[in-house]
């Protein structure tokens, strides 16, 4: 694969403070927070599909069936159907809810649209997943609550037949190109995003608290490491945390501003601005089909005046030449932790999906954190647990993804640090006054005991139980 077709020198941001990439950036990520914020909350649950028969892939036949049943069950609309005429996108009009698979019919996703109160998000979850799962135990598969897919070595590596997938996975198969570079240490998982799963959070936020939210929360990450791992990987289960590994070293890090954390903290929102036009766009959309190329910084790629990507047809790679545009930051997709979206919220992005019994856990958590800012900014500002080492926020994060803490971290003080968190958050949830607080309960056994729902994962592979009995277990509800 070749690179861009011209041999600009790389712009400087001065360059661009009244550009028109810069008002597109603006436009898009920091208009929408011109107005109050609401205190309503929009959830993603990425769920693993695992076949329970001895070493065999899921059956996508079965997937298929199961979403005609969901579909015709509780009224969802296809929205999108790929190749082979087969629904991996349906919405339901009445509540904006949406069920989908991400990037292949390994993971179902259900993304429940934003709603003040989390008991009715709750609700409508249990309807859909109990569906869901009820199906699919009929024949010997099952939904599991945890950030790896666990059958991802045995599951068929295929992304949706559709333009836009297939173009991610070959983005993500790029790396190759790029290993001679040493730029980044990359995995040799680049399909990972077939079988990595997380539960996120979108939260309304404005102007006023964008900066101060994006800050904290970068600085709580390290902690959010302890509480919500659910995703071990590597040899021994070297990582009980291993998506931030996968996705670090994978081709959306080889610009480290489009994933992971933010390594300095914000002093106003057109900072935010900046940084955003320092991301790297990868693919654009021209004539219905998604064109992948060599990644570049937002302020670079406006600087050209045509480059030649990649259509991913079902044929193969086409070479495509295309005219950049400032509006092309639509398709810019940051992977941060901290994530401002073009709807004015933030998305919290870095938590494992959690057994399914503990599944509002993470959406109860940064709601009732994200009402309490100030004390858990003034919490973290002061830590001596984590902070005061010598490591910075990216280091401290990475340091507690593994599976063994250091050994500079007292293990009683980290504990105790971590429940006065939960107070945080259960004292902000009761402010919300809608009894929420109920959603943090698993939390405070994790605190006490430094247990990890990927810690008790590796417990039981290492006593010999069944890989079976231990998935089923992530998917009570």
């Amino acid at each position: 694969m070749n690179g861009p077709n011209c041999d600009l020198p790389a712009a400087t941001i001065s360059a661009y403070v009244n550009s028109p990439v810069k008002d597109a950036v603006v436009r898009r990520f920091l208009a929408p927070l011109a107005r109050p914020r609401s205190r309503r909350v929009g959830v993603e649950f990425e769920l693993p599909i695992v076949s329970l028969r001895t070493a065999q892939p899921v059956d996508f036949q079965i997937v298929h069936q199961m979403t005609q049943s969901f579909l015709a069950e509780f009224g969802f609309e296809p929205v999108a159907i790929d190749e082979n005429g087969c629904v991996y996108q349906a919405g339901h009009r009445a509540t904006g809810d949406a069920m989908s698979f991400d990037c292949s019919y390994n993971t179902l996703e259900l993304s429940l649209a934003p709603e003040t109160d989390l008991n009715v998000i709750d609700g409508r979850f249990r309807r859909y997943y109990a569906f869901a799962e009820e199906f699919l135990r009929r024949f010997d598969h099952t939904l599991a609550g945890m950030g790896i897919n666990p059958g991802w070595r045995q599951n068929i590596v295929q992304p949706i037949a559709s333009s836009r997938y297939r173009m991610l996975l070959q983005h993500l198969e790029s790396a190759s190109d790029y290993a001679g570079a040493r730029i980044v240490p990359f995995h040799s998982y680049p399909h990972f995003g077939l079988f990595s799963c997380a539960s996120q959070v979108q939260l309304d936020t404005d102007e006023e608290c964008t900066v101060k939210a994006v800050n904290t929360f970068t600085l709580l990450e390290p902690f959010k490491a302890v509480l919500f791992a659910n995703s071990p990987f590597g040899d021994g289960n070297t990582w009980q945390l291993g998506r931030d590994y996968l996705w670090r070293n994978s081709m959306h890090g080889l610009n480290p501003h489009n994933c992971d954390l933010y390594r300095v903290p914000f002093r106003k929102l057109d900072e935010i601005a900046n940084y955003l036009l320092t991301t790297s766009i990868y693919c654009v959309e021209r004539d219905g089909r998604y064109i992948h190329f060599t990644p570049l910084p937002m302020v670079d790629y406006v600087a050209h005046s045509s480059l030649v990507g990649w259509a991913e047809e079902a044929s193969g790679p086409q070479a495509v030449s295309f005219v950049p545009s400032p509006e092309d930051v639509r398709y810019l997709r940051p992977f941060k932790f901290e994530d401002l979206t073009h709807r004015g919220t933030l998305e919290f992005r870095s938590v494992c999906e959690q057994p399914v019994c503990c599944i509002m856990t993470v959406s109860a958590f940064h709601a009732g954190l994200f009402e309490n800012l100030d004390r858990l900014g003034d919490l973290l500002q002061n830590d001596d647990v984590l902070y005061g080492y010598g490591y910075n926020v990216s280091e401290l994060r990475e340091l507690l993804c593994r599976r063994e803490l250091p050994g500079f971290i007292e293990r009683r003080r980290l504990s105790q640090r971590l429940l006065e968190i939960l107070e945080l958050a259960e004292d902000g949830l009761r402010r919300r006054g809608l009894r929420e607080e109920r959603f943090l309960r698993p939390l405070y056994r994790r605190a006490e005991t430094l247990q990890s729902p990927a810690l008790e994962t590796i417990a039981a592979i290492e006593r010999g139980e069944e890989r079976n009995a231990i998935v089923l277990r992530s998917a009570v509800l």
